[in-house]
């Protein structure tokens, strides 16, 4: 009989984070290259339309977002608005304390204090961490505990959490923050544009990325109520927010992205959630191997499983041989193969996870067969990982 392979004829991206470009997203680009070239800052035709076009792909986000287009800014990435956002926050309260609060699986250059401000690099007991549950969800009551610390001022979690989807009780935290008079940052990154945007934050952070935009595209909302100032002279550019001037054809792409990836949000993300949970019953089969991240409450096309006796590395690089791109390691820091300080706070094996982000169906229609072909590959790929371990013995 001849042998049947399992191997794709294509190869199957499975770490969209980042993803392709949204293909509509690249054609606004390179319309862009020739109508919004300019300085918006400039009195001439050329500069007026690039600041229309500015000011348009800000409207359409802040739309999205459900926010005024002033509260809205470009930033350069997502982290620089996160690390903008915690400094803003820190200095327009800098008289009633300097003391962070935030989730122990934040993103790395949240959990950085020195990247904030130097004083905390200094005094440990300016930043906390808090602990979250097996799921990967904050634990509520300790975070009421953290937030009634003296000299606490700020306050941030994710939204979801990009490496194991789980959502975060936002509401609850919000409002916990609020009775204290603590505001809330919102850490969006991870699902911005593929799940619901979040209405419970007093700072937002997002990128562009997440929703099929491009690179070098970080949101920092700062609605009107919040007190926010960043430290210094303010700058003329992003109503103050940033020093780096935003490129107006990245904006226009992002804006674009958002709209399409907007329209058929809800259909795109069932059809997501059905692959992933495909992915996760054929993880589950798979013997010492242990799917990681509420079955629920979760970002519809993000998971992520652990596969005991195998390194990450190496299981990585058996499936890319097999034509599967897949993640491992922290998706939450600079070294992707660092072992997880999320799985790690939640208590769970660190070594040999495997994380899956799928595309949007636009930048890869046939997404749905390409998990069936993972699915049939991954048993077999575990177990030849294994057996060169020799731990398929143990």
């Amino acid at each position: 009989m001849a042998h049947i392979s399992l191997q794709p004829s294509r190869r199957v991206l499975l770490d969209a984070s980042p993803g392709p470009l949204h293909p509509a997203a690249r054609d606004t680009l390179l319309a862009a290259l020739d109508a919004g070239w300019a300085d918006p800052r400039r009195l001439h035709r050329e500069g007026r339309q690039a600041r229309r076009l500015l000011d348009q792909a800000r409207e359409v986000l802040a739309a999205g977002l459900g926010v005024r287009p002033p509260e809205v800014s470009f930033l350069p990435s997502g982290p620089t608005g996160l690390t903008h956002g915690v400094s803003g926050l820190l200095y327009a309260a800098r008289r009633r304390g300097a003391r962070v609060v935030a989730g122990a699986v934040e993103h790395s250059s949240l959990l950085v204090p020195g990247r904030h401000r130097a004083a905390m690099a200094e005094d440990p007991t300016l930043f906390e961490e808090v602990g979250v549950d097996g799921f990967g969800r904050i634990d509520l009551a300790a975070w009421e505990v953290a937030l009634g610390r003296p000299g606490t001022v700020v306050a941030a979690l994710q939204s979801v959490n990009g490496e194991i989807g789980t959502r975060q009780p936002l509401a609850s935290a919000r409002e916990a923050a609020a009775r204290r008079g603590i505001p809330l940052l919102v850490d969006a990154m991870a699902g911005l544009g593929r799940d619901p945007a979040p209405a419970d934050f007093d700072v937002l952070v997002g990128d562009a990325r997440s929703w099929g935009g491009p690179g070098g595209v970080g949101l920092l909302v700062v609605p009107e109520r919040t007190r926010w100032r960043l430290p210094g002279a303010v700058s003329e550019l992003e109503l103050g927010r940033t020093d780096v001037e935003p490129w107006v054809p990245l904006a226009m792409a992002a804006a674009e992205a958002w709209q399409q990836t907007a329209a058929v949000r809800e259909e795109d993300s069932a059809e997501a959630r059905e692959l992933v949970d495909r992915i996760r019953a054929a993880a589950g089969a798979i013997p010492d191997t242990e799917v990681v991240g509420d079955p629920v409450e979760r970002v519809a096309h993000v998971t992520t499983f652990s596969c005991l006796f195998v390194d990450g590395e190496a299981i990585v690089d058996e499936l890319d041989r097999r034509g599967f791109a897949v993640a491992s390691g922290s998706a939450c820091t600079a070294s992707t193969l660092a072992p997880s300080h999320v799985l790690a706070a939640m208590g769970v094996l660190t070594h040999g996870n495997v994380r899956v982000t799928l595309p949007l169906a636009a930048t890869d229609p046939d997404r749905a067969a390409g998990v069936d072909a993972f699915c049939a590959a991954l048993p077999d790929a575990v177990a030849a990982v294994r057996a060169r371990l020799g731990t398929d013995r143990l």
